[in-house]
């Protein structure tokens, strides 16, 4: 099956790009992460998925660093989670079905860190619309392996999910 794969960074993408290889699917990446902050961050993970991509001669497909659009919306948003994973995963499947994939995906689906059952409803629902299919797997269990690729092919390896919120959370500690 051609696949399209929305990629969050390198080593988030090595274990589902091996995994979907041994079951024979033809798979290209699409790097579209507005989320990101701040430049730098999107550049260093731009970076080590490009270098990651010469190594194995995968194809990928980089979109624009739209910000301005996620922050507007992320701030406008109920659930910020939701709505990142939607923008990100919408722009996955229009691609997908523009150039005629069978299916599309996202490397989340491997963090242990992320809302796991919100990313399936919101990958299917996002199929329903375009009329693609979402090929949904639980690659958590390949998450220590994919650090373990990453570290052995020296790829950059981030430290929060990449928006500037999660950023805050990490690293902000309130004074009492």
């Amino acid at each position: 099956m051609r696949i399209l794969i929305h990629v969050c960074c390198a080593p988030c993408f090595t274990y589902p790009h091996k995994r979907l290889l041994e079951d024979g699917h033809d798979v290209t990446a699409l790097f579209y992460n507005p989320n990101i902050h701040p430049y730098t961050e999107y550049k260093n993970r731009m970076d080590a998925l490009e270098k990651y991509a010469q190594i194995k001669g995968t194809r990928v497909i980089y979109k624009d660093y739209d910000v301005e659009n996620y922050l507007r919306g992320a701030l406008a948003s109920a659930d910020r989670c939701e709505f990142c994973y939607s923008l990100r995963l919408t722009e996955t499947a229009k691609t997908a079905s523009q150039l005629g994939f069978e299916a599309f995906t996202t490397t989340l689906l491997i963090s242990p860190y992320q809302k796991h059952e919100l990313l399936a409803r919101t990958g299917e629902k996002i199929a329903n619309e375009y009329g693609i299919k979402f090929y949904y797997e639980d690659f958590r269990e390949g998450y220590r392996e994919s650090r373990e690729l990453a570290r052995a092919l020296e790829l950059y390896m981030q430290k929060y999910c990449g928006c500037i919120f999660s950023e805050k959370e990490r690293y902000y500690k309130k004074k009492s």
